[in-house]
């Protein structure tokens, strides 16, 4: 018996280990993103933090732009505020920048970000966004407690300002090692800690509707079909115990 559930849980086991592994990369905890996939506004913002920051070099590969009208986009409004490195609303979001390019310029291809919310998660997102700090020794100058010697520059820095971190590092009575991030501000964005938030709040909503749009739609069709087949039970076991009501 206690062969079978090994075997069984393996495979639960690996996964639960991943996902903590992923979630601890940098040692950092996660902090919970209070997205909302039905707030139609923090999409639309999210989206255009997306095209004006995001999108100079990572790709959507697997979305097109039309598709923001599932979000009260009209094709005009997408085409004359959201749309600046392709010609056609039914176009997918490319970038000019080249996988070469970037591995030179970055050390690594940037990477697409049609499904990274499913891949990372919107907790690590949130987290990874508000926590750059300056670095002077990597090479962009910047670095993240998240994601420890990140090749990418903190893009959002002119919003946020400029951080700077230093980890402590103290042991307990019994040896256990514990690090303290402390933060410091070397100089001011032009959003404050609230809005500079809502902002990364917005994108990552906005990256977890990208993953997959109609999510929200998939949610309440089961809903309704969970409702509809709770009522055909209830009439089906109306009708059984009326049909064998006279049985003995």
């Amino acid at each position: 018996m206690k062969g079978i559930l090994s075997v069984l849980l393996a495979p639960l086991a690996a996964v639960l280990f991943s996902s903590l592994a992923a979630a601890s990369e940098g040692g950092y905890r996660l902090e919970r993103a209070p997205i909302d996939p039905t707030d139609i506004g923090s999409l639309q913002a999210g989206a255009r933090t997306f095209v004006n920051y995001c999108l100079n070099c990572h790709g959507a590969a697997y979305m097109r732009y039309n598709r923001l009208t599932d979000l009260g986009l009209t094709e005009a409004q997408i085409r004359d505020n959201l749309m600046f490195a392709s010609d056609k609303v039914g176009e997918t979001m490319k970038v000019a920048l080249s996988a070469k390019d970037g591995k030179q310029w970055f050390g690594a291809p940037p990477p697409d970000l049609s499904v990274i919310a499913r891949s990372r998660g919107a907790d690590w997102l949130y987290t990874y966004l508000r926590t750059f700090y300056r670095d002077p020794k990597s090479a962009t100058g910047w670095n993240n407690a998240t994601f420890p010697s990140v090749s990418m520059p903190h893009v959002l820095w002119a919003l946020q300002g400029e951080k700077g971190l230093e980890v402590v590092e103290t042991k307990d009575g019994s040896g256990h090692v514990s690090h303290e991030h402390k933060w410091t501000t070397i100089s001011e964005g032009r959003q404050n800690a609230v809005q500079y938030d809502t902002t990364v709040r917005d994108l990552v909503n906005y990256l977890v509707y990208m993953g997959e749009p109609s999510a929200t739609k998939r949610k309440l069709i089961g809903a309704a079909a969970l409702f509809v087949l709770a009522v055909l039970f209830v009439l089906a076991y109306a009708m059984k115990r009326d049909f064998w009501k006279d049985v003995h």
